[in-house]
């Protein structure tokens, strides 16, 4: 009992798993679809972080290039498997919204936070000013990489000509490309934008079996957990006018990540603020240079194709969020007001995008 205890103290998530079967047994027994939704995306927050834990455990166990590999690749796995179901299910506006809201919530949310926290208890903090510059230009890169196809779409043909369709494959071509070399990078080099690790005296002390076994069962569960979300979701939105668009941008990217945001804020409080600053650049280049691209393909291949094209409103967000998160960091030092001024940001983007019809 008293290691049980213990295990509960250290990891607190670990008591949110009972959401789980409750999340299945409410959609058996078709509770109201908010109810639903609430008790899976609470469901889902603890299986997240088992994904990362386990990732990080890998990691351990392998040399520092591989186990940065293994956390670019499934880095965003939780988050991946919620957009393919949506995409199986045709909201195909909610996985671009939740992708824009993923990069936003990194930049914005999980810096701000993280600078914050830090720096209410250390004062200022630094990092690593050179990294902050190469990060802010790649970055830059990732979304004029969307903004593109999303600008000169409206001159070529509509949204579902082949033209179009054609212009957005070979966009995402060039961008999980230039995710490879980000990853041939991070193969070179222990510092890679693209990737980032946790120190092995913060990862779990796991062997590789039991690693695999926690990885293995989290994502089989998310995958059941994903389909009562979306579904609940599609319920929310009609029952509740709830846009699907805010659930997309702000929602679901906080439920896919809230435990990697959490070890973020964690390092920050440890005045390990270049972690930090690794943690949210490197999860936003994934999701814009994998992900994104990802999901075109995935939906092509489902029979539910989506563009790489986006709405006014989230190039202007994600502008508007990478040119902020890259001049605050640019000096590479931070402080508390900096990071209020970034959630400040965030905040009135949800505002905006909640009153969005």
């Amino acid at each position: 009992m008293t290691k049980l205890i213990n295990a509960i103290k250290s990891k607190p998530l670990s008591l949110l798993l009972v959401f789980v079967p409750l999340a299945l047994a409410a959609e058996f027994m078709h509770w109201d679809p908010l109810a639903v939704f609430i008790i899976a995306a609470i469901g889902v927050i603890p299986l997240a972080a088992y994904i990362g834990e386990a990732t990080e455990a890998l990691a351990v166990h392998t040399s520092p290039r591989v186990g940065a590999l293994l956390n670019a690749t499934l880095g965003n796995a939780a988050e991946l498997i919620i957009t393919i179901t949506a995409i199986q299910a045709g909201l195909l506006e909610l996985v671009k919204a939740s992708i824009t809201g993923s990069i936003l919530g990194n930049l914005l949310l999980v810096l701000g936070l993280s600078m914050v926290v830090g720096g209410v208890k250390h004062g200022i903090q630094t990092f690593d000013r050179r990294s902050a510059g190469r990060n802010a230009v790649l970055l830059l890169l990732a979304v004029v990489a969307m903004l593109v196809p999303s600008t000169f779409s409206h001159y070529i043909g509509s949204d579902t000509s082949v033209p179009v369709e054609a212009f957005s494959i070979g966009v995402a071509i060039v961008m999980i490309i230039l995710y490879g070399l980000g990853l041939l990078d991070a193969a070179r080099s222990p510092h890679s934008p693209i990737t980032h690790s946790t120190p092995h005296d913060s990862a779990p002390h796991w062997t590789v079996r039991t690693a695999v076994i926690v990885l293995i069962a989290t994502t089989v569960a998310i995958v059941f957990l994903s389909e009562v979300l979306v579904v609940s979701a599609e319920a929310v939105v009609a029952a509740y006018n709830i846009s699907e668009f805010f659930l997309g941008i702000i929602l679901i990217p906080l439920i896919g990540n809230v435990a990697e945001h959490l070890v973020a804020v964690q390092f920050a409080a440890k005045n390990k603020m270049d972690l930090s600053v690794e943690i949210a650049v490197s999860s936003s280049l994934q999701i814009a240079l994998f992900v994104a691209p990802l999901l075109i393909f995935i939906s092509l291949a489902m029979g539910n194709p989506m563009q790489l094209i986006f709405n006014q409103f989230e190039l202007l967000a994600l502008l508007i969020g990478v040119i902020i998160a890259s001049l605050v960091s640019a000096d590479g030092e931070s402080t508390w007001l900096e990071g209020a001024g970034l959630l400040a940001v965030y905040i009135i983007f949800a505002l905006g995008f909640f009153l969005l019809p």
